[in-house]
């Protein structure tokens, strides 16, 4: 949640979809690992043509108030990139791509900073969906031991 993460992040996540050829209306996740990504990525797409609104999948809905499981300004019919900060078993991707479907929104990918590459991702593709990741955690460890 630093600045220079936000930064970072922001761009290089917006380019991972677009390389992807994701066209997406709203990027979010489950909270509070897909928060910041999802924010930094809506913030750095303000200027742009295709300026994406970020939302958050509650773990649970609210018992007061409007008792909504996704919150900010998703829209049913949103295209969607489910964002997760790390993919392990695909368990809270699968959990915010069941929420977005259940309010009739249409999930596109998800897109990771990193896949721990311990079956999550095949388990997301064996199931459909598309999965982007910014880095795996071998690459990562290479780097850590080149260092």
């Amino acid at each position: 949640m630093s600045p220079e993460g936000l930064s970072l992040i922001g761009p290089l996540a917006l380019a991972a979809v677009k390389d992807a050829g994701w066209h997406v209306d709203s990027v979010g996740g489950l909270t509070m690992g897909a928060d910041p990504i999802a924010c930094a990525m809506s913030y750095a797409s303000a200027t742009s043509t295709n300026p994406l609104r970020a939302f958050t999948v509650r773990k649970e809905p609210k018992a007061h108030g409007t008792g909504k499981l996704i919150e900010g300004p998703f829209r049913s019919g949103d295209r969607v990139a489910v964002i997760e900060d790390t993919i392990t078993t695909g368990g809270s991707a699968r959990k915010a791509i069941d929420a977005v479907r259940a309010a009739d929104g249409v999930v596109v990918g998800v897109l990771a900073l990193v896949d721990r590459e311990e079956g999550g991702r095949e388990s997301l593709e064996a199931d459909g969906v598309a999965v982007v990741a910014l880095a795996r955690a071998t690459e990562i460890v290479a780097r850590m031991s080149s260092d």
